[in-house]
């Protein structure tokens, strides 16, 4: 399957059987990693990447991974360059274009990321924008594989803000053929127009769900999911947030209305104790670091795939 030259903005832009192409070179990277089977596919290629929020994963894992391919990162920091001086998009997208093979970008409005992947001619990656978090649900569609060995017909329940992080997970979810469930505060639900692209990329309303109750999300769930309460941009909104979000954490309780082997996944960072539990988040149902490795396999294969 030919995808060289695409951009990677969000995982509705794919098809079912291209994420799953997506998934198998991850895998077969993983395991020639884990083998030290040398996989260096993209010796002399280089890939701009450009930060205007911070990161550990995102920026470890995208460079990383270009090293173990052959190729080069280039980190660009919102403050060190002409970008944070006001420079078009436009005017970046051009240039960098003529410079490297690739961009990614992890940035805070999502309309940045079209605009930019509008003006350059190499493949844009959408490292994260307030509105999706693509490249992580791509780790998570990994991590649940490996652990479930499927992916159609599980059950899906995030619990807490209707962030990017679930705006990508119900997109991701309603392609692969899995029902997903968000629970949240009514004035925390996630995007509508979000809500109504994954019912229709799921052709079936019933498999994407908006509720209320955490209990009722995680009932009969094999995946339960969370994010912190608070996203970066948001710093000013915490102790308003901690009130609204109180009683939408995963713990063990909650996990007693899932199905008996369900697996808990987080994007990190995780603040213990809010949003998930410490007793949760290194439990046995815990999958939450093997999610994180799989940044590092699940980028190498867009990288791979797109380069």
């Amino acid at each position: 399957m030919n995808l060289r030259g695409r951009d990677y903005i969000t995982l509705s832009d794919f098809s079912k059987d291209e994420i799953w192409y997506l998934l198998q070179v991850a895998k077969d990277l993983k395991s020639k990693q884990k083998a030290g089977i040398p996989h260096q596919h993209l010796q002399g290629k280089t890939l701009a990447m450009i930060f205007k929020k911070s990161s550990t994963r995102t920026r470890v894992s995208f460079e990383t991974a270009m090293y173990h391919l052959g190729g080069t990162g280039i980190f660009i920091n919102e403050n060190d360059s002409q970008i944070g001086r006001g420079e078009p998009i436009e005017d970046t997208a051009r240039v960098l274009a003529r410079y490297v093979d690739g961009i990614l970008i992890r940035t805070f409005e999502h309309q940045e990321v079209l605009e930019l992947a509008k003006y350059a001619d190499v493949p844009v990656i959408n490292g994260l924008t307030d509105g999706y978090h693509p490249t992580q649900v791509l780790a998570d569609l990994l991590t649940i594989w490996e652990h479930k060995g499927t992916l159609e017909g599980l059950k899906l329940a995030y619990i807490g803000d209707g962030n990017n992080m679930a705006h990508s997970l119900m997109l991701a979810g309603a392609i692969m053929d899995m029902e997903v469930s968000i629970a949240c505060p009514k004035e925390y639900e996630p995007d509508p127009l979000v809500i109504q692209d994954a019912r229709l990329l799921a052709k079936n309303s019933g498999k994407i769900n908006v509720v209320c109750e955490p209990e009722e999300a995680v009932k009969g769930a094999h995946i339960l999911y969370t994010d912190v309460w608070t996203s970066m941009g948001q710093e000013e909104e915490a102790l308003r947030r901690r009130k609204a979000f109180a009683g939408y954490q995963i713990n063990k309780k909650l996990l007693t209305f899932a199905e008996k082997d369900a697996m808990v996944l987080h994007c990190l960072p995780a603040h213990r104790g809010e949003e998930i539990t410490a007793e949760v988040l290194e439990g046995s149902q815990s999958a939450i670091f093997d999610e994180a490795e799989n940044r590092l396999h699940a980028h190498k294969a867009i990288l791979d795939v797109l380069l």
